[in-house]
C-alpha cells in the first residue's frame, strides 16, 4: 500500500488513491487504506514543519467525497502499521463534503460509483457498510456539505440523507445548497453562479468552528 500524497502549496497536500476496480486484495478498503495512511503521513509532516497538527481538515469532492465522508467517522484503522507515522490519529479533524456520493442503495445511488467500489453485484451487507448516511458518526469532527439542486450526476438527495444521519449523531455540521451549479463545479467552473461563494462559506464556518483565525 504506496499512496502519493503531492504537496501542491505550504499547506495543501493531494492524494492520489487506489481504484477497487483495479483489482487491490484490499478491494473495497483500499481507497480508505490510502486515506487514513495519507492522513497520517500529512500529520507526521505538519509536525516536521511547525504546522499544528491538530488542524488538519479533508476535502473530497463526489467519489472523492465519498472517501472523505467514510474517512471523517471511521474509528478503527483498516491497515496493519507500517512504522512510526502509523501511531498518529488517521482521523481529519474537520470536513468539507462537495457534492459527494454518499449512498450505495436506493434512487439517489451514483451507478458508476457503487459498481467501481463494489463490483456489479455487491451484497446487501457490502451495500450498507459503505453507505455513508448508514455509519456511526459518533464523535465524528465538524462536517461541511455543499451540494447543487440541479445536479444530474449525483442527486442532492445523497447530501440530504447523510445531513439527517449527521444530525442524529450530533455531528456538527453546515450544508448549503445551491439552486443551480451541476456537478463537479470546483472553483473554476462555477464563475457568475450563486454557487461560487463556496469558498468564503467554509472559511466563515470554519473560523466559527475555531479551526481558522477569523482574520
Amino acid at each position: 500500500m504506496r499512496p502519493t500524497v503531492r504537496r501542491g502549496g505550504r499547506d495543501l497536500f493531494v492524494l492520489r488513491y487506489r481504484l477497487p476496480a483495479d483489482g487491490w486484495s484490499a478491494g473495497p478498503a483500499a481507497p480508505l487504506q490510502d486515506a487514513q495512511r495519507a492522513m497520517r503521513l500529512v500529520r507526521q509532516q505538519a509536525i516536521a514543519a511547525g504546522l499544528d497538527p491538530a488542524r488538519i481538515a479533508v476535502l473530497g469532492a463526489s467519489a472523492g467525497g465519498h472517501l472523505a465522508g467514510a474517512l471523517t467517522p471511521s474509528k478503527e484503522a483498516v491497515y496493519e502499521p507500517a512504522d512510526e507515522a502509523d501511531a498518529l490519529s488517521f482521523r481529519p479533524d474537520i470536513s468539507i463534503l462537495m457534492y459527494p456520493v454518499a449512498t450505495m442503495t436506493g434512487p439517489f445511488a451514483h451507478a458508476g460509483s457503487r459498481d467501481n467500489l463494489l463490483g456489479a453485484n455487491p451484497s446487501p451487507e457490502a451495500l450498507a457498510r459503505w453507505s455513508l448516511e448508514q455509519m456511526d458518526w459518533t464523535g465524528a469532527p465538524p462536517t461541511f456539505l455543499l451540494h447543487a439542486m440541479d445536479d444530474a450526476s449525483v442527486p442532492v438527495g445523497n447530501s440530504l440523507q447523510l445531513l439527517t444521519t449527521l444530525q442524529a449523531a450530533g455531528v456538527k455540521t453546515e450544508a448549503h445548497l445551491f439552486e443551480e451549479g451541476g456537478h463537479g463545479f470546483g472553483v473554476r467552473l462555477i464563475a457568475g453562479k450563486p454557487a461560487a461563494v463556496w469558498p468564503q462559506l467554509v472559511l466563515a464556518w470554519a473560523a466559527r468552528c475555531g479551526w481558522i483565525s477569523p482574520a
